[in-house]
């Protein structure tokens, strides 16, 4: 590593950690509909919304009423996503006359957008109409990480609230998100992204003439709005087929830096949103060193592995260094590296490199990044609320070792919001392993598999794991694109979004419901180092006993068969 390296390292940390008190700040006053510096120009556009939806803004909802209205909101998107697609070549804004996607793809493809998942099993500049990028995939980019920043508010309100039935109003929660949080810096970024060269327009496909004397099609497009989204929304999906390794979606140095820190900006304000809202930022600094831990960890495993000679050429009389196979070889492998492991710590499938061509440990880690639930910061919302529930697994298993009702805040966990608990960690074991498995296990499905032996079974077991996830982004050697991976994918992703969001909302109520006991000496604190350390052991350890056997039959199998020379 040079020393650029470590300055691209350290620009990145602080671009994302300086801001995050302050935009943290700035999202609960927005959540909570206290004034802000946009309240004079956005207050309008918000109470035109809510009159022109019929919305009435002070009315509460209950749990249950959220999470109906939550479920329609979704399968509107859903559908009216899923039509689009189907009728693209009928629609405007299509000048390279591009038809609809077959219907599995279709579906697959709505489903990834709706959930936040932004898996793509096709390529955006040969199949997708400006209309598709724009309308139906820019607007489920703005709203589905809105959707998951009000699950996260709700989880909030939920710990904060003292004996009350409401949890607040989903259409409220979901039109603050998307105006007052996800739009302003969209704009921002995407304003620099364009003076950086990323392209803006509605112009059809150039054809130029190469120095080689053969005629090459340049794909245009609305680019950076959606590419400016993609990353703060933690979305991932890319305009051009071959994501931020794409020169118009990632053209400089600077769009690289910035476009990698976007990915966990907001995510890592939101652990200071959640101590507004608890009234103790101390939780969010526990959380916050909880989360670098395990980022650090994985990162400076990434960046060892990368760096490391190929041991299968060790006996060959060549000077070695780090591959560069299927690296961003603009930026070097430490920004490849980097960005893999953002963009999985985060449930963002974006990427400036092909994951598959990383070594075996390599592409191990962001894969188990993923296998944690996607808590390493994680999604706009929802990677919080998957980190608080491993907070409650931890509060429980320290209320059994010193034998005490545990608690957390002042609220006492019982035996139905455990049992909900549970229900959660049965999602990505189910998402991952068992849909992996019969994959992997029939003929036609394994065919997809582009490598034999340990690492066909780790490209099948990544790209499964990413749609449970809701992460996105894939082992670039797998043909997904085959009627059974969009369909069981599909189900994958929709099991690893709702699996979370409605047990999530459940357990919101019942503590909204509870009294808040006071904290007091014999409480247990968690928020000090001590705590620290057993949260983050309990996420390695619940990670590390569910995938550690497919792990040691995929990338640390192959790793070790490097050492044979083959």
């Amino acid at each position: 590593m040079h020393s650029y390296d470590f300055t691209l390292i350290l620009a990145f940390f602080a671009l994302v950690l300086l801001p995050a008190p302050f935009i943290g700040r700035y999202l609960y006053r927005v959540m909570e509909g206290e004034k802000t510096w946009l309240s004079p120009v956005l207050q309008p556009v918000e109470r035109l919304c809510y009159r022109i939806a019929g919305v009435d803004s002070n009315r509460e909802q209950d749990w249950k009423t959220y999470s109906l209205a939550l479920l329609a909101f979704t399968l509107i998107s859903l559908l009216t996503l899923f039509a689009i697609l189907m009728l693209q070549g009928s629609l405007p804004l299509n000048p390279q006359q591009l038809p609809g996607l077959e219907w599995t793809l279709a579906f697959n493809t709505a489903v990834s957008f709706v959930t936040n998942t932004n898996w793509q099993a096709y390529s955006g500049e040969a199949q997708m109409s400006y209309f598709s990028q724009m309308v139906g995939l820019g607007v489920q980019n703005f709203v589905s990480p809105a959707v998951g920043l009000a699950v996260l508010v709700v989880f909030c309100r939920g710990i904060a609230r003292r004996s009350s039935n409401s949890v607040g109003n989903f259409w409220v929660d979901l039109t603050r998100a998307t105006l007052y949080g996800l739009l302003p810096f969209c704009l921002v970024l995407a304003l620099f992204l364009v003076w950086q060269g990323v392209p803006q327009t509605f112009l059809e496909y150039v054809t130029a003439h190469t120095i080689g004397g053969t005629d090459q099609v340049v794909p245009l497009g609305p680019a950076a709005s959606q590419i400016a989204i993609k990353q703060l929304g933690t979305n991932g999906g890319g305009f051009f087929g071959v994501n931020s390794a794409h020169p118009f979606e990632n053209p400089t140095a600077w769009s690289n830096l910035f476009e990698v820190a976007s990915i966990i900006l907001i995510p890592a304000a939101l652990l200071f949103t959640f101590g507004h809202y608890v009234k103790d930022l101390r939780q969010s600094r526990a959380l916050l060193a909880c989360m670098l831990i395990l980022f650090s960890v994985g990162l400076g495993g990434t960046l060892y592995a990368e760096h490391q000679p190929n041991p299968a050429l060790a006996a060959l009389p060549i000077e070695q260094s780090g591959s560069l196979e299927g690296k961003e070889s603009r930026f070097g492998t430490t920004a490849s590296a980097l960005w893999a492991v953002t963009t999985t710590a985060a449930s963002n499938g974006s990427v400036n490199a092909m994951h598959d061509s990383f070594s075996a440990l390599g592409g191990m880690i962001p894969m188990f990044n993923m296998m944690l639930g996607e808590v390493i910061f994680g999604g706009v919302g929802a990677g919080l609320y998957g980190m608080l529930l491993f907070v409650l697994i931890a509060v429980f298993l320290a209320g059994l070792m010193i034998g005490r009702t545990p608690e957390y805040l002042g609220k006492k966990l019982e035996a139905r919001e455990v049992r909900l608990l549970v229900a959660t960690l049965l999602v990505m074991p189910v998402g991952a392993l068992v849909l992996d498995a019969l994959a992997g296990r029939l003929p036609g499905p394994a065919s997809s598999v582009s490598n034999p032996g340990a690492h066909g079974f780790s490209q099948i077991l990544y790209n499964y794991t990413s749609g449970a996830a809701n992460n996105g982004s894939a082992f670039g050697g797998f043909g997904a694109n085959t009627p059974y991976h969009n369909l069981m994918i599909g189900l994958a992703m929709l099991l690893g979004r709702f699996g979370y969001i409605l047990p999530i909302l459940a357990i919101a109520g019942s503590l909204a419901a509870k009294k808040r006991a006071p904290v007091g000496s014999n409480s247990f604190p968690t928020h000090g180092p001590l705590f620290v350390t057993l949260l983050t052991l309990t996420i390695l350890l619940v990670g590390g006993l569910t995938f550690l056997p497919a792990l040691a039959l995929g990338p640390i199998a192959e790793h070790m068969t490097m050492f044979q020379g083959f």
